[in-house]
């Protein structure tokens, strides 16, 4: 029996001027492409949103760069992937898929 590739690409949502394509021709490879998926289902059921309103931000605003609702949803996927340490995520924002 013939095996039946698709050689199409697949486009996702894009974010931040990025375009986001499955390809089959081997190129910048992820593991972690259940990522799309779950970003789409926390955008669906405002789940970054809503957990992160569970938080009182006390932090000097001049002084943070990344939002409350940032860190939960990094901290989130991150969980949701297998990546339960901290510190596995400054290597895992060179992933191509993770690092949007």
């Amino acid at each position: 029996m013939q095996t039946q590739c698709i050689s199409e690409q697949l486009e996702f949502e894009g974010f931040d001027g990025h375009k986001v394509v499955a390809g089959f021709d081997g190129g910048a490879i992820t593991s972690d492409a259940g990522a799309l998926l779950l970003r789409q289902v926390a955008r669906a059921i405002g789940l970054f949103d809503r957990v992160a309103a569970c938080f009182v931000d006390r932090r000097d605003r001049d002084c943070t760069v990344h939002s409350v609702r940032t860190l939960v949803g990094q901290r989130i996927a991150a969980i949701a992937l297998g990546y339960e340490d901290v510190d596995d995520h400054d290597t895992l924002r060179h992933d191509p898929v993770l690092g949007l």
